[in-house]
């Protein structure tokens, strides 16, 4: 593909940490409320059960919508990221949230939670386009390990809010209070992004007059690309159903109640944020020992996938259940900054954002394909298999790691 950069210089292999560490935590900033908007309905899922009538289908195909929306989204906004760099697409992503929140608070039924879903699945979609294409333009690359590990800890750390946030708002006054206050949020994270943009600002790519549409597509004839996709699906489809259906499991196996259930689920995220926290220290060292990031990956997975089948058997008891579910989101999480080295190792030169759209729309047809799925299995009262369902499915993405590292070559 033949391009030109306009905007910024390349970066040095050096830049002082303090510059480095404000475009970390700006660009973590947007990423842990994009996760926070992942769960804009679902926390409260039981609340809408309730007042509108619905069923766990009925749910888990709004969640069906979000991603699909998100997932064709996100494949689409690499190419608006390539082209008029990430910045301006960032602010318009949270302003659809912004608008979401608003929306949700004024549902009167199940065809107002569809519109929030649509809504709030376009904002999604830009973000990892946006947020990698600013962090490998704007971050040194020695710092980019621990770039990855706080991109994915406070992805997770919005997860864990979200439940905490709109739960316990409903819970002191109502669901429709809540969701102005996530209106409020967003406006305040809006404040802070615009108030700090210039750090924010990426090179844009410029088209020569030969350039073609078939040269801007040239990647999707690469394997690798595939097998990425494939990883992303198959490990978020686990995570969906820990996220969907973890309380109502816990509920119906063990007797656990509401507040407890959604405290696991909370558990899950804050050991998983703490778990890219570390892993970001994992992949560094992975790095100076010439370890492949597939190889730690496989290893995390594995571990998950095998800690969520014990829990499946329903041999460890309530308690035991929840603390396996948290080991769940720790194991997963340390392989959080070497799966993104694995894609960044993966993607060729100049295509970052359609890469990364392309890729990551994978997490999103995960979650659209998973509460789908797994909603008609829990309608059946099959929680048990559900949760074993979430473990198998995970260690099959092992399988797909392992290929991502086989067709990876040096660039």
């Amino acid at each position: 593909m033949s391009t030109a950069a306009a905007g910024l210089s390349p970066n040095p292999d050096s830049v002082p940490l303090q510059q480095d560490a404000a475009v970390i935590g700006l660009v973590g900033l947007a990423h842990g409320t994009s996760h926070f908007s992942h769960l804009l309905l679902a926390p409260l899922f039981p609340v809408f059960m309730r007042d509108f009538g619905l069923s766990f289908a009925d749910v888990g195909l709004l969640m069906t919508i979000f991603f699909v929306i998100s997932g064709v989204g996100q494949a689409l906004s690499g190419f608006v990221v390539d082209r008029i760099g990430a910045r301006p697409v960032l602010f318009a992503a949270i302003s659809c949230f912004l608008a979401a929140s608003l929306m949700a608070s004024q549902a009167t039924g199940y065809h107002g939670l569809v519109l929030v879903a649509m809504l709030a699945g376009l904002g999604n979609a830009p973000f990892h386009p946006a947020d990698f294409t600013i962090l490998n333009q704007r971050v040194s690359p020695a710092r980019l390990g621990h770039a990855f590990s706080v991109h994915g800890l406070t992805g997770n750390l919005g997860w864990a809010l979200a439940p905490a946030f709109l739960v316990g708002i409903t819970a002191m006054a109502d669901w429709r209070t809540a969701y102005h206050a996530a209106a409020v949020f967003y406006v305040l994270v809006l404040g802070v992004l615009f108030w700090q943009r210039e750090r924010l600002r990426t090179q844009v790519v410029l088209r020569h007059p030969d350039a073609t549409a078939r040269s801007d597509l040239a990647f999707l004839k690469l394997p690798v690309v595939w097998w990425c996709f494939a990883f992303f699906l198959l490990s978020t489809m686990t995570l969906a159903v820990v996220q969907s259906f973890g309380p109502s499991i816990l509920k119906a196996v063990h007797g656990v109640g509401v507040e407890a259930a959604t405290l696991t689920l909370s558990a899950y995220m804050v050991c998983g944020a703490f778990g890219m926290l570390v892993g970001g220290f994992v992949a560094t060292w992975g790095q100076r020992q010439h370890w492949s990031s597939d190889r730690v990956v496989a290893l995390t997975m594995t571990a998950g996938g095998l800690l969520l089948l014990v829990c499946a058997t329903g041999v460890l008891g309530a308690t035991g259940t929840m603390v396996a579910l948290a080991l769940t989101g720790f194991a997963v999480g340390v392989g959080g900054p070497s799966r993104d080295m694995m894609i960044k190792k993966a993607t060729p030169k100049g295509a970052t954002g359609r890469v990364y759209g392309t890729v990551y729309s994978g997490l999103d047809t995960g979650f659209a394909i998973s509460p789908l799925f797994f909603g008609v299995l829990m309608d059946q009262g099959w929680y048990a298999a559900t949760l074993a369902g979430a473990g198998l499915v995970l260690l099959v993405s092992v399988y797909a790691a392992v290929g991502v590292g086989r067709r990876t070559t040096p660039h």
